[in-house]
């Protein structure tokens, strides 16, 4: 049992030393958060109703809009990564590191592209009084219909299901 404590204790002293190198002071309620995401030890994709749900079932009181203003705060302090997906959910991300996502649109799901998976050839010049910040490519995925139902109408349809148009010949 005070093993478990001390480690729980070490635990607690390296999130705050986390968060004061983030520029962060360690409240009670961010240090709850950063334990949530981080001392399991794995990289984690949430959004803030994710987080505010693991909170409440870890028997931790905070409002939702408290969760939303940490992780922001994360994010601005660069211990997490905001992934924005259509202007609409915002997921974080607990690598900060530069790389590149997919983004699951029927389960609402942000998974990690492998490293060196997506190169460019060239990106455009920055506009004046820019410069290039990073580069964020998000590929969303849905699930491929089956085979035997995008092969039915290869004998010869000449409407496209639902879409009213002629398909291509």
């Amino acid at each position: 049992m005070r093993a478990a404590r001390e480690r729980t204790g070490s635990a607690r002293h390296e999130l705050q030393d986390m968060l004061k190198a983030g520029g962060l002071r360690p409240t009670r309620q961010r240090i709850a958060l950063a334990a949530l995401l981080f001392s399991t030890g794995r990289h984690r994709h949430v959004t803030a109703d994710d987080l505010h749900r693991d909170a409440r079932a870890d028997s931790t009181a905070l409002s939702l809009a408290t969760v939303y203003n940490t992780l922001n705060q994360f994010a601005d302090a660069g211990l997490i990564r905001k992934i924005g997906m259509n202007g609409e959910r915002m997921h974080f991300d607990t690598d900060p590191g530069d790389h590149h996502h997919f983004y699951v649109e029927a389960e609402d799901r942000v998974l990690d592209v492998e490293p060196g998976a997506v190169c460019f050839s060239a990106l455009p010049a920055a506009p004046a009084g820019y410069e290039i910040a990073g580069v964020d490519v998000v590929i969303r995925l849905r699930r491929s219909k089956p085979e035997k139902a995008r092969n039915a109408c290869s004998g010869g349809c000449a409407r496209r299901a639902g879409s009213g148009g002629d398909m291509p010949r």
